[in-house]
């Protein structure tokens, strides 16, 4: 396989995203603004999209590929043709069905908030009721995507036990508030980077690349809505939620990115399950992008006060590749 890696850099701004007004006269006005956005933008995947052209073969590159550059007890690991076409339709469903179950936690979290809000007619509630309905049509074409893409692995980690802890821990996170638009963060942050490096890659199939470009158009609004109600969410925590996004928050977000590509694709294309996930986890590469996704989040607590610099803690300091102040380290 090819060592040729994309170019990574922290600046993934792009024109049709939708960037913090620093300008706004408050939280509120910029709330409706994006509301307004959503109103002027709304897209249907059903009919914007080529569905029925995803080609038979590869869908991304070799580089973005999770085994890229992965040695394992000291030969490096080749795949033929076939295995990589079979590994990239893996690869790329597994990450589209952990999109659209962490969109329906979000989902979850904000239909709570809008029934207990005292006041309807908060812009709050309104712009939340728009990205309930645009997760719903992302979650509807991840599905008819993964369809498309026939992938075949079987989750080792989808057992009962460990079902069981999920289930309580989503539960448990939809019922929060601050480290709900954490997670959200998270949750966006990461695949808004992976999807960008596939959408800009020429050997990215076309579908893949045209679904990933509309879905980043959204999900910039609303990366932009918890950026600016998080604060607010932050003065109404109690002790205990702060101590979770302090402390808790890292590993959940650390699990959330390893979960991404789970250990069964690997099984599809013959080799040793856990044994390659476990390797994959541990490549340069891949510690990399995961320090390039996840910075935004800690730089959006830094500035929203939840976290001070010069008292970074440590779950953070590894987990996005910085010292005590936020500042990057080799």
């Amino acid at each position: 396989m090819t060592a040729t890696l994309p170019t990574l850099t922290p600046d993934r701004d792009t024109p049709d995203r939708d960037t913090p007004d620093r300008s706004a006269p408050s939280s509120s006005a910029k709330v409706t603004r994006l509301s307004s956005a959503s109103s002027r933008r709304p897209i249907e995947p059903d009919t914007h999209l080529a569905w029925g052209t995803l080609r038979a073969g590869q869908v991304i590159p070799d580089e973005l590929l999770t085994l890229d550059g992965l040695v394992i007890d000291g030969r490096p690991i080749t795949l033929t043709a076939e295995q990589k076409a079979r590994l990239s339709r893996e690869e790329v469903a597994a990450m589209l069905t952990m999109g659209v179950h962490f969109e329906a936690v979000l989902t979850a979290g904000f239909a709570r908030q809008v029934a207990e809000a005292p006041d309807l007619s908060d812009p709050r509630v309104t712009y939340m009721l728009h990205e309930i309905g645009e997760e719903a049509r992302h979650s509807r074409a991840f599905i008819r995507l993964i369809d498309e893409l026939g992938p075949t692995a079987k989750n080792p980690v989808d057992t009962p036990a460990a079902n069981w802890v999920l289930h309580r821990l989503t539960r448990s996170l939809a019922k929060t508030e601050a480290l709900l638009f954490v997670m959200v963060l998270a949750g966006e942050e990461i695949p808004d980077l992976l999807q960008k490096l596939a959408a800009d890659h020429p050997d990215t199939d076309p579908l893949l690349a045209a679904l990933n470009r509309y879905h980043r158009t959204e999900e910039a609004r609303h990366l932009s809505f918890a950026r600016t109600v998080l604060p607010e969410a932050w003065a109404r925590a109690g002790w205990i939620e702060r101590q979770r996004v302090r402390f808790a928050a890292p590993l959940m977000i650390d699990q959330l990115w390893q979960a991404f590509v789970h250990p069964g694709v690997y099984a599809t294309v013959g080799l040793p399950t856990w044994k390659t996930w476990k390797a994959v986890a541990e490549l340069p590469r891949r510690i990399e992008l995961r320090k390039l996704a996840i910075r935004p989040v800690l730089d959006t607590l830094l500035e929203a006060g939840v976290i001070r610099r010069g008292r970074v803690p440590r779950g953070w300091r590894k987990l996005c590749g910085v010292d005590r102040h936020g500042a990057p380290v080799d």
